[in-house]
């Protein structure tokens, strides 16, 4: 949304991955230095095994870390779903050192981190205050999205297109629907082991129908699994050819008006 794209088709990869496929036609012309810009924007835990510390914070904040990377989506789930806080952190600062050991689980933990930061904040002085953003690092670290900055940026790189099947877990990689997002199962996800075993069945069925080959094949995917997630496509590909459509109308009535 920051960056104007409107036209994203979301798919599972297959195994632990997402894809977002933006199919704007003014991004699809981006060379891979804006291609490469947008990742960087986009990108907040950086760094290797090697560096310990992969997300930091200053004043001011920006809107985009404020409203989407923190408060609005992780705050709510951090103690529920999060990975726990480890009984040794990786920071060996000495208070939290030697108090996250008696600690019993990582909501203690958790509480003991935001105690010594409140203190840390109003360590400045009389009438002011020092920011320190500690807790927020911490949940960014852990579960902001790490994005693949040489697929984004490089026009050549090799994808897997939507529908593909993973050639480690045999999944499919299918659309998701937003609209769902929180029924999704990514272990009940069709493989292809399950789709030939349902095509097989729809094989049987279909022997008496009396329709033509081609006609019986192209609706065999409806009797699968995999139907659900060819809608999704379905709708989408629908949804992009109206906005083409309303786009080309517009162009179309302002070069009349001249």
């Amino acid at each position: 949304e920051d960056l104007g794209m409107r036209h994203r088709l979301w798919v599972y990869s297959g195994r632990r991955g997402v894809h977002c496929w933006v199919c704007d036609d003014e991004v699809r012309r981006w060379s891979p230095a804006l291609r490469a810009a947008a990742v960087e924007y986009l990108s907040l835990v950086k760094g290797g095994a090697e560096t310990v510390k992969k997300v930091n914070l200053s004043e001011p904040i920006h809107p985009f870390i404020r409203s989407v990377g923190t408060l609005q989506l992780l705050s709510p789930h951090w103690l529920q779903d999060a990975e726990p806080l480890p009984a040794h952190p990786q920071e060996h600062r000495e208070l939290l050192q030697a108090e996250f050991p008696k600690k019993r689980d990582s909501v203690q933990r958790w509480e003991l981190l935001r105690g010594r930061m409140e203190r840390t904040r109003r360590a400045g002085g009389a009438g002011r205050t020092v920011p320190c953003y500690a807790d927020w690092e911490v949940m960014l670290q852990f579960c902001f999205p790490r994005l693949d900055i040489n697929v984004s940026k490089g026009v050549g790189h090799l994808l897997k297109s939507p529908f593909s099947v993973h050639p480690k877990t045999g999944r499919i990689s299918v659309p998701l629907d937003l609209q769902r997002l929180d029924q999704f199962d990514p272990f009940a996800v069709p493989t292809i082991s399950s789709l030939c075993h349902e095509l097989d069945a729809a094989s049987d069925d279909r022997e008496d129908s009396g329709e033509t080959e081609p006609k019986r094949r192209a609706r065999d995917y409806k009797k699968t699994s995999l139907a659900p997630y060819v809608r999704v496509f379905e709708h989408f590909v629908e949804e992009m050819e109206h906005a083409r459509r309303g786009e080309l109308l517009r162009r179309s009535d302002l070069q009349g008006d001249f």
